[in-house]
């Protein structure tokens, strides 16, 4: 191998180090933004306006820089910035724009409205977007499907009982089906709802047969079409919402706020989520205007909004703070095998003081209750005050604490939370063999069926994924060399063995035909594969395993003419792999993961991709933005912006480690 490629590989991972260590937080963390979905921002200016509470001047306008910046050049807005259009995130675009006081008369304010216009107006939005306009007085709850609140009232053993459902499901609905069984809506005096409706819809709105538009919705926002067995049951509730005695609807919405109550209660007001904490805040204000419970949750909305910079957006969670320093430990601990980095080391000692505070100490009150799962010994995706641990979180905090290089005293948690950990994650496990998110699965995929969301797929029931479980298979193969309880002939080594083949069975069965790996949570193909490889390695495979080389051929199938990588987001939408113009460095890195982890660090492909990632490094050697490489639930795309930061690094890192040790 040349030695001027390997010198410059080393000056780059010096740099890299050195720029990630300056990023970290005075905690110990890494806090960067994680936004992308266009929706989120504009339902906290519907909360604001409905409630009375307008955001102070400043930042209103900063609000509505960053709307106006998402708007694309035909006019409309998608699920994510540069996305197709929908009619979903177009209308709230638009009426969040209006409520922070934009012209309808601009130009880009006529473009927005056109666009709305000839695809059908907000009667064919996809159904969030429907109620939300329910909630501000811009559209009928008489035009949506039931959200039957007396559902939370069937017994838990009930096939169709709420609990079955995935929690981010579960816990968008609780609201919905509240603010549906108060028919919870604004004030119809508003001037400016009264001019929006003239706005939005090509009819008076007086006029308008709203039942006729239940199931109305664009192709555009069609991405998981109503189903005859959603629409089956639909007709069933909707004679149910004619016949319901009051008093039983008034047992169910004393039931869902005990339980929008609980949500607030146990994340300290965070919730699981910005759609729900946002809903849940606006629940509150229907309850009670101006209460205690109300000001809380506006003002822990604040966690959610990312204002560091020229514009203010709403980010897709609290924070990305956990999942990103477990990542940027592995990084710099591989870094430091590659090049001696002083700062590189003092900053993996203080990630690892912050992962240690983040892990949840305690069960949960009243969980069962509530229908929550264990959590104790987890770590969840932002801080511990979130509250909701998830197992790749928890696999790749312990990854990281296992891999950190000589992190000194007190810098990790003790052995025993540690044991606590590792019985989490095997009591997560799916009985597929594979590991959920935040639940062990609880309901058929048949579920699926009832998906009323149309702009979003897999979203009901907590499934197995590629991702989580070859992040468990890293983590479980860890401890069972680390941990005493589970290693030779400790009590848990044979629990630790069983969950690894079952694991390990169904990453071989989640293969697809071309060799590749369909990703999640990560655009899209490239993400999957270096997840399953590196999963598939941890479980003992050897590279010369035919599902790795197959997945290794499916890469270098992918690899660009200069050397790189890179997908659309398309290809989570389309569920094939779809190139994107030009290489990704963050997209490179990972393939370049995949095939030095496997064995080929020589490979004239990863020499290339290694040549690709030097190429594209700024004047002070880190990375440029270069667009979304996350994804939630098929169609919203996120900006997971640490990645450029960390993955890179790790990449050339573990090249350059590859093949020192060949």
């Amino acid at each position: 191998m040349d030695d001027e490629l390997r010198e410059q590989v080393q000056a780059a991972i010096l740099d890299g180090a050195g720029i990630l260590a300056k990023c970290q937080e005075d905690d110990g963390s890494w806090h960067f933004a994680y936004g992308g979905a266009t929706f989120l921002l504009p339902m906290y200016v519907a909360l604001r306006h409905v409630s009375g509470q307008p955001a102070p001047a400043v930042r209103a306008a900063r609000m509505r820089d960053h709307l106006i910046s998402v708007i694309g050049d035909d006019g409309s807005i998608g699920m994510y910035a540069g996305g197709p259009g929908t009619v979903f995130t177009s209308t709230l675009g638009y009426v969040a724009l209006r409520l922070l006081g934009e012209d309808p008369a601009a130009g880009h304010m006529t473009r927005l409205r056109a666009w709305i216009h000839e695809h059908g107006t907000p009667l064919r939005s996809a159904s969030w977007g429907k109620i939300v306009l329910c909630a501000v007085g811009l559209y009928e709850y008489r035009g949506l499907h039931p959200l039957t609140p007396e559902s939370w009232l069937l017994p838990r053993w009930a096939p169709l009982h709420p609990r079955r459902l995935w929690c981010h499901a579960r816990q968008v609905y609780l609201p919905m089906a509240w603010l549906y069984g108060r028919r919870a809506a604004a004030a119809g005096d508003d001037g400016l709802v009264r001019a929006l409706r003239a706005e939005l819809y090509t009819e008076p709105y007086e006029r308008i047969g709203w039942a006729a538009h239940r199931s109305a919705v664009a192709p555009c926002d069609n991405y998981r079409p109503l189903t005859v067995v959603f629409r089956t049951l639909s007709a069933v509730l909707r004679v149910w919402e004619r016949l319901v005695p009051r008093r039983v609807r008034g047992r169910a919405l004393a039931r869902l706020e005990r339980h929008i109550d609980y949500e607030d209660e146990v994340t300290g007001g965070l919730r699981i989520g910005p759609v729900n904490a946002v809903l849940n805040t606006l629940v509150h204000h229907f309850r009670e205007p101006g209460g205690d419970r109300f000001r809380t949750g506006l003002e822990r909305l604040d966690a959610y909004l990312w204002d560091r910079e020229t514009t203010i957006d709403m980010q897709c969670y609290n924070s990305s703070q956990l999942w990103d320093t477990a990542f940027a430990v592995q990084a710099l601990a591989a870094a430091g095998r590659a090049v001696d980095t002083g700062a590189g080391n003092d900053a993996v000692r203080a990630a690892l003081r912050f992962i240690d505070c983040q892990q949840i100490r305690e069960e949960l009150p009243e969980r069962e209750r509530f229908h929550r799962d264990p959590s104790r010994g987890g770590w969840p995706f932002s801080t511990r005050a979130h509250g909701w641990p998830i197992s790749d979180c928890t696999a790749e905090a312990l990854t990281a604490v296992f891999h950190g290089r000589n992190p000194g005293p007190g810098s990790t948690p003790h052995p025993g939370r540690l044991e606590e950990a590792v019985r989490l994650l095997l009591a997560w496990q799916n009985p597929d063999g594979g590991w959920p998110t935040y639940e062990r699965v609880r309901g058929g995929r048949w579920l699926e069926r009832l998906n009323p969301s149309q702009v979003f797929g897999d979203i009901m029931v907590d499934y197995s994924h590629v991702e989580c479980t070859a992040s468990c298979l890293q983590a479980l193969s860890a401890a069972s060399s680390r941990l005493p309880a589970f290693s030779g002939s400790g009590p848990g080594s044979g629990d630790i063995d069983r969950a690894v083949r079952a694991g390990l069975a169904f990453l071989r069965r989640s293969q697809r035909e071309d060799g590749g790996f369909e990703g999640n949570w990560g655009v899209c193909f490239t993400y999957g594969t270096w997840f399953a490889v590196r999963g598939l390695l941890a479980a003992g495979v050897p590279p010369t395993d035919p599902g790795v080389e197959r997945a290794c051929a499916f890469l270098l199938s992918l690899q660009h003419t200069d050397g790189s990588w890179g997908e659309s987001p398309l290809s989570c939408t389309l569920r094939r792999p779809v190139p994107s113009p030009e290489g990704k460095a963050v997209m490179t890195a990972w393939a370049v993961l995949t095939l030095a982890s496997a064995g080929r660090a020589h490979h004239p492909a990863c020499v290339r991709g290694v040549e690709f990632l030097l190429s594209r490094r700024t004047a002070d050697g880190g990375y440029g933005r270069e667009g979304f490489a996350g994804v939630f639930n098929r169609t919203s795309m996120i900006n997971y912006d640490g990645y450029r930061h960390y993955f890179p690094l790790w990449a050339l890192a573990a090249w350059h480690n590859a093949l020192s040790a060949a």
